[in-house]
């Protein structure tokens, strides 16, 4: 009978010559375009991280095919190369940002926060599209005020995997709304604020601080940015 330990071990070595049969040889554009389309974890992978260009909006969507719903290596490779050709004005215009404004935002709650950090840099170009702004700033207002009412419900000594994950897509949709925050609507901005100052966890009401450096010209904001300056936590304080 094959000890278990031995298929595992031959996978990872698969795995590991696979990759490194595609680090060491070149590949033609179209090749790595296929590979991103069609291939496997290694491959997909290895892929996105080799791309050096996208010359079509149909590339540019299938990297953005392949930002959710992906095991995490790809997810993360994709991410980081999402942001270089967003950050890129010769490939930028490639992505259909307002058809996959749902994936964006997604995206920017991933599990791995690496992933957040570098979609809330890609979209962050975005700041001037005042289309792809009306319809992502929405949808984000809409999904963190949702949070936001469940959270603040939440008893934070429990210590539940859904706690901390439910924290978590706040955490980051907060820091979402840093960078959108004068492209949202300021009333419905107002009061995810006001929900989010009075939350037990530290971490939301530091990011809530946080989007308050902004400096809003409004007296109740105002005010809860001096309360937040005299919180508990020191992480909450410094800002």
């Amino acid at each position: 009978m094959q000890n278990s330990n031995q298929g595992y071990y031959t996978t990872v070595d698969e795995n590991f010559n696979q990759a490194y049969k595609l680090i060491t040889t070149e590949q033609s554009h179209s090749e790595l375009i296929e590979m991103l389309e069609q291939g496997n974890i290694v491959q997909k992978q290895l892929a996105a991280l080799k791309l050096e260009t996208i010359n079509s909006p149909k590339e540019a969507q299938i990297l953005i095919n392949n930002l959710t719903g992906q095991d995490g290596k790809v997810r993360e490779a994709v991410s980081l190369k999402i942001t270089e050709f967003m950050h890129n004005k010769e490939f930028a215009n490639y992505f259909d940002v307002e058809k996959n404004y749902k994936t964006f935002l997604d995206a920017t709650i991933d599990i791995n926060g690496n992933i957040c950090r570098n979609i809330i840099s890609a979209i962050s170009t975005l700041i001037t599209n005042k289309k792809f702004c009306k319809i992502f700033g929405e949808e984000l207002q809409k999904r963190t005020k949702a949070l936001a009412l469940i959270v603040k419900d939440f008893d934070f000594q429990e210590g539940k995997y859904k706690v901390n994950k439910e924290v978590f897509k706040l955490y980051w949709h907060l820091e979402t709304i840093y960078i959108f925050a004068f492209q949202l609507d300021f009333q419905e901005l107002k009061n995810i604020l006001t929900l989010t100052s009075q939350i037990n966890e530290y971490t939301i009401r530091e990011k809530t601080a946080k989007i308050l450096t902004l400096n809003f010209d409004d007296n109740e904001l105002n005010i809860i940015k001096k309360n937040l300056k005299n919180d508990t936590n020191y992480y909450v304080r410094r800002f």
